[in-house]
């Protein structure tokens, strides 16, 4: 059997495993869309605007629901509502890091309560396997999906090495709920001994860190085409943020929309040509 990142969105959206990795291989297919769009602005009517503005081209909205000054949970309602317009998932990049009674209630509980909406979530892997224990006793029922930092696209990350193999070893491990990783590239044969072989589970991989003109920020972010992620890398959706909104001091919605179109189109081309030289 071939690697998982060779086999169409399609075949993978009949097999996963998880629920929500399922529903967003579907969302992909249905859209022919890898986007995801990462709206980070803390304005509640940016945030609406963005999404509305992006629904049509994206399998997925991140969000960062925790800087949203003026947050209430009449924000949530209208965020489900974008979702099912405009049919996307939603990926709140929560990014846990406590052990797993922690995680677990700030998952469902408190001002957020994440799980009752976000389809997929994030958690670093610093606590060790506990944190997807603690996690999954919420998010598993619900039918949510969880993505392990396992690369990061900043300058000078120290997600590397031992601890991306980590990463890799505790996700084989949870193949249920983990339904893949942040990182650069593929992981089937990260953490694996000279003497084990990848097996048949497969692990979407979202990229950060993509841009179609912009090679970095001031604050040590490094970007790298749609087409390096998808095809040279094997990444499966790609997250773009500012590529596509641009400052939301100046908002430009209809700039918004031909930005997202762009990256669309591009995650969409990279994807083809992969399949073709299968």
């Amino acid at each position: 059997m071939s690697s998982p990142h060779l086999r169409t969105y399609a075949y993978r959206a009949q097999n996963h495993p998880n629920a929500a990795a399922r529903l967003l291989l579907e969302t992909v297919v249905r859209k022919k869309s890898n986007l995801s769009v990462s709206v980070d602005v803390t304005s509640a009517d940016d945030f609406l605007a963005i999404i509305d503005a992006v629904g049509p081209y994206v399998c997925l909205i991140k969000t960062h629901i925790d800087i949203i000054e003026d947050f209430t949970p009449g924000l949530i309602q209208k965020l489900q509502a974008l979702s099912q317009k405009h049919d996307f998932l939603i990926f709140e990049d929560r990014k846990f890091a406590d052990i797993g009674n922690t995680v677990a209630l700030q998952y469902s509980s408190g001002v957020y309560k994440i799980a009752s909406w976000a389809h997929i979530t994030n958690a670093h892997t610093v606590p060790g396997p506990s944190i997807i224990t603690g996690l999954a006793s919420v998010g598993l029922p619900l039918g949510r999906g969880l993505l392990l930092l396992a690369e990061m696209s900043s300058n000078g990350s120290l997600a590397t090495g031992s601890y991306t193999e980590e990463a890799a070893r505790m996700a084989r491990a949870n193949p249920n709920f983990v339904m893949g990783f942040i990182a650069q590239r593929r992981m089937e044969t990260v953490g694996l001994t000279t003497c084990e072989t990848a097996g048949e589970d497969d692990f979407l991989v979202l990229a950060p860190g993509v841009g179609l003109e912009s090679k970095g920020d001031a604050m040590g972010q490094q970007y790298r085409t749609p087409r390096e992620v998808i095809l040279k890398s094997g990444c499966d959706i790609i997250i773009v943020g500012r590529g596509v909104y641009g400052s939301p001091k100046n908002l430009d919605i209809q700039e918004v929309r031909n930005q997202a179109g762009r990256y669309r189109t591009a995650g969409w081309e990279a994807y083809e040509e992969r399949v073709l030289s299968q």
